[in-house]
């Protein structure tokens, strides 16, 4: 299935796992919305993506854990880019302690960020989706979404309720021809894996965030009748 000229949103787009599923779809001529909230960093990848592949790059500088930031950032780049297709909320953060010892404003940040920004986000772009009849949204879960560990109730409490919303979602709008998939990949090196102090093992062997892209990519091009709850991938050393 040819993505070619169809339009995508993507959080969390600056850097990690974000910014590689941007340069994945950029390959396969996907003009591209990016969302994230360190301007310098879309700046470059903006200017990397439309060198090289001629396409279509919006940006946007928002934090999506406030809904009225995320929805102007929707309608600013869909005005920008002329629509949109796909929708990949990947913006997330961690933190990791004690249920009784981590700072309560930690957990319910985790919370807003990683569940609330999903969900706002996709409450801005799905009813555009269904107007068209036709659309993709990814969430980046994880496989804290499936098992919980010690010192992850937070992070834990928002990839499950990422998983449930998900599941849910996509049983809403499935007629509509819209498919809405979560992929659970397991500790990915990023920069975000090191600051949270995670044991990333191996680098050489490690997971990589080309490889959640080629995941992505491969959901997406998947025929639109196949409609898919999870898809997963470990590391060579999960945990």
């Amino acid at each position: 299935m040819s993505l070619n000229n169809q339009v995508a949103i993507i959080t969390g787009a600056g850097k990690g796992i974000g910014k590689a599923i941007a340069q994945a779809l950029a390959k396969e001529g996907v003009h591209l919305g990016l969302i994230a909230r360190t301007t310098s960093d879309l700046e470059a990848l903006q200017s990397e993506l439309r060198e090289q592949h001629g396409i279509k790059v919006a940006i946007a500088s928002a934090d999506i854990s406030d809904q009225s930031a995320a929805e102007k950032a929707v309608e600013a780049l869909v005005s920008e880019l002329g629509g949109i297709d796909i929708l990949i909320n990947n913006a997330g953060i961690a933190k990791f302690g004690k249920l009784v010892e981590m700072d309560t404003q930690d957990w319910e940040r985790i919370i807003q960020v990683n569940l609330m920004g999903t969900y706002y986000m996709t409450r801005a772009v799905l009813p555009k989706l269904i107007a068209q009849n036709q659309g993709n949204i990814i969430n980046i879960a994880s496989t804290a979404g499936e098992r919980g560990f010690a010192t992850g109730s937070a992070y834990n409490a928002s990839k499950f309720a990422i998983m449930g919303l998900t599941e849910a979602v996509m049983q809403e709008v499935r007629k509509n021809n819209i498919r809405v998939v979560a992929l659970t990949p397991s500790t990915v090196n990023t920069e975000l894996a090191v600051n949270t102090g995670l044991s990333i093992g191996d680098e050489d062997r490690m997971m990589q965030p080309e490889d959640v892209a080629e995941l992505a990519l491969a959901t997406l091009k998947l025929p639109q009748r196949v409609f898919v709850k999870t898809a997963g991938i470990w590391t060579t050393n999960p945990q």
